[in-house]
């Protein structure tokens, strides 16, 4: 994947979550804020500040450019630790863990690109949130480097479509989607729900049997 255009590292945490919402943002280049995608902006300033720290024997990397060419995926990591040279991702995630993977394939990305750049294997970074002040491990296994595999060549696909899909069935995941209103999922579901509710007002009339030829 050298020769295309490197999908960011962001997109795949959108497109996880929702792949109309990834369309939106990285292929009809919209965008809007809200209180939640502001409350995370104060809590990436640190990091993407940048810079260097020692602390116990771990050196800290904040704000560090990443890639990797096989993949095609490219991005910042808000920090990485590294303990003996080996990495150890962290991602800052404003709110809990959530019910599905979206905040594990992104820092699962990370590591990809990680062990392409340093030759070391990467078994387990971490998920910061914010409301919980806790890190949440996230290993590396088998199930979720294949899935951020999956992410990657579903993106890839409907960005080279350039056509935007239809919005997620989790419909509990809208809720808190800065682009709700551009994305306007209800419409969807309305036509459907309109001929549906015709159909239980007007019944499916059967039609009347040819006549036979005498």
């Amino acid at each position: 994947m050298a020769d295309a255009e490197p999908i960011p590292l962001s997109a795949l945490q959108h497109a996880t979550s929702c792949m109309r919402q990834a369309a939106l943002i990285h292929l009809e280049r919209l965008w809007a804020d809200n209180r939640f995608t502001a409350e995370g902006d104060v809590l990436h300033a640190v990091a993407d500040k940048g810079g260097k720290r020692q602390a116990r024997g771990v050196r800290r990397v904040m704000a560090l450019a990443v890639f990797s060419t096989r993949p095609g995926i490219a991005g910042v990591c808000d920090m990485v630790e590294f303990v003996a040279d080996v990495p150890f991702p962290v991602e800052y995630k404003r709110g809990k863990p959530k019910l599905h993977r979206a905040d594990e394939v992104q820092l699962c990305a990370q590591a990809l690109c990680l062990e392409e750049m340093t030759g070391q294997k990467v078994l387990e970074g971490a998920l910061y949130y914010a409301e919980t002040h806790r890190r949440v491990a996230v290993p590396f296994d088998t199930d979720i480097r294949a899935l951020t595999e999956t992410v990657v060549t579903d993106l890839r696909g409907v960005l080279a479509s350039g056509t935007t899909p239809s919005p997620t069935p989790h419909k509990s995941r809208c809720r808190a989607c800065s682009l709700l209103e551009p994305c306007r999922p209800q419409l969807y579901a309305r036509p459907v729900l309109a001929w549906r509710s015709k159909m239980l007002r007007e019944p499916l009339q059967a039609s009347p049997m040819p006549e036979e030829n005498s």
